[in-house]
């Protein structure tokens, strides 16, 4: 079975919902949404707390309401979708005979399409196939990082999971994975999870986070443990995991400031279940093996003002891209990818100029995108990022080749929370020659702790 479309979409969640709706809005007559799951949504289906759409619907919604949403837009503009289906390869047809494309170190030359994008597809029903699209936009989310790449001593008991799993085993296959529960990780999901699991009834003895500061936004800190006298220890992590069959405790120790675990700091509490959440890794397998170039960061491909890879032709949005702590801006983000895709199918071609370097410094640790095209681009461009650190009473400074532009006072900046600035074209286009911006923190008043 051979499909021909103008743009696939591989990832059927917020950010592959958005992209697929805005790009047939924008005039993509043949857009495809591929998804491996057996519904559309995502993790949505599993996030069935509110706090979703105030950006986007301003009114507050929970996930899988946030989800309906844009299914019902994609219903209405008669989207076809393809579930149950794992997109394995992406190959360049005018160069599939030679392998596939080189990645471009500053990004493709764009203008318009230069040939079709065969991406390999299988699913049950169809076996083996290939999709044929001009333009292929990846939506695949992220995975949780699991215990082995954690590496914490200790026997393989059951009891220890992922902070997304015991999610979907509570809010969706209706089975509690404990009673008394150790979370290692302070991100967003195992935060929302202490929360829960206290709601069901368990007994949420700690939550332990290696950082001296908490990974998760401060509105979770406050809702998901403050608010239910569920204790944090900062800098501290889990060094050994008790029990064969089943979890029966863990050991925490404090660290020093390279992480380490300090000796005579260990404490052993008792519990029979184990939450990891370690952060988020983007689903970049087939970002890889395109030759995209990727962020060593983000763990994200590099992207320009139109969200296009260093591959012609292939945008990347959502959490693929890098991890967002809003919905709402990964659809913002996936509306932008997704007209941007669209536009990109309808061009005729034709050289574009050098793109600006875009950097991160003195704190800041990457910036989305990490080109721009001054030419090409809208009247603003909205840069977002995030900083390694928290910092307080700072001023956030954008820099044309090192001359200061924008100079904004920030009382609070933490990793936990995506941080976002903007420019305009019009400041631009007053440097004919520029060649890097640079986004920083100027700390002089810099405290650091949390």
């Amino acid at each position: 079975m051979d499909r021909t479309v103008d743009i696939l979409v591989i990832g059927g969640g917020p950010a592959g919902l958005s992209a697929a709706v805005a790009a047939k809005k924008a005039g993509a007559e043949r857009v495809l949404i591929v998804e491996r799951d057996r519904e559309l949504g995502g993790i949505l289906n599993q996030c069935i707390h509110n706090g979703f759409g105030l950006h986007t619907f301003k009114e507050e919604l929970t996930g899988p309401e946030y989800a309906a949403r844009y299914e019902e837009q994609v219903k209405e503009l008669q989207i076809p979708c393809l579930l149950q289906t794992i997109v394995v390869n992406i190959g360049k047809e005018d160069t599939a005979a030679e392998g596939q494309e080189e990645a471009k170190p500053d990004g493709p030359k764009a203008g318009g399409p230069s040939g079709f994008q065969l991406s390999t597809a299988m699913n049950p029903t169809d076996g083996l196939f290939t999709i044929r699209s001009r333009a292929v936009i990846l939506a695949m989310g992220c995975r949780e990082r699991p215990r082995g790449a954690l590496n914490i001593p200790g026997y393989r008991p059951a009891g220890i999971y992922s902070a997304g799993t015991a999610q979907r085993y509570v809010n969706i296959e209706g089975r509690m994975p404990g009673k008394e529960i150790v979370i290692l990780g302070s991100g967003d999901i195992g935060l929302i999870m202490a929360r829960r699991m206290t709601l069901e009834g368990a007994k949420v003895k700690l939550v332990v986070e290696l950082m001296p500061y908490s990974g998760g936004l401060k509105r979770n800190i406050v809702q998901c443990l403050e608010d239910f006298d569920i204790p944090l220890k900062l800098s501290h992590t889990v060094v050994n995991i008790h029990g064969r069959e089943r979890v029966t405790g863990v050991t925490v120790a404090k660290v020093d400031e390279r992480r380490r675990p300090i000796p005579g700091t260990e404490e052993e509490i008792s519990c029979d279940t184990l939450l990891l959440s370690c952060g988020l890794i983007p689903e970049n397998e087939l970002t890889q093996s395109l030759g995209a170039k990727l962020h060593p960061a983000t763990l994200g491909p590099v992207v320009d003002e139109s969200l296009m890879t260093s591959v012609e032709g292939v945008f990347a949005c959502g959490n693929v891209l890098h991890v967002h702590d809003l919905v709402d801006f990964v659809s913002e983000e996936a509306k932008k990818a997704g007209a941007c895709a669209a536009a990109y199918v309808r061009a005729a071609g034709g050289e574009t100029k050098p793109a600006v370097r875009i950097l991160g410094k003195d704190g800041v640790r990457y910036t989305v995108p990490s080109l721009l095209h001054i030419d090409r681009m809208q009247e603003e461009q909205t840069l977002r990022f995030r900083v390694g650190d928290v910092f307080r009473d700072v001023f956030l400074t954008v820099s044309f080749d090192g001359e200061p532009v924008i100079r904004q006072k920030k009382k609070v900046m933490a990793p936990g929370e995506m941080e976002q600035v903007r420019l305009k074209k019009a400041d631009l286009m007053k440097h004919k020659k520029l060649r890097e911006i640079t986004v920083a923190i100027e700390r002089e008043t810099q405290e650091k702790g949390s």
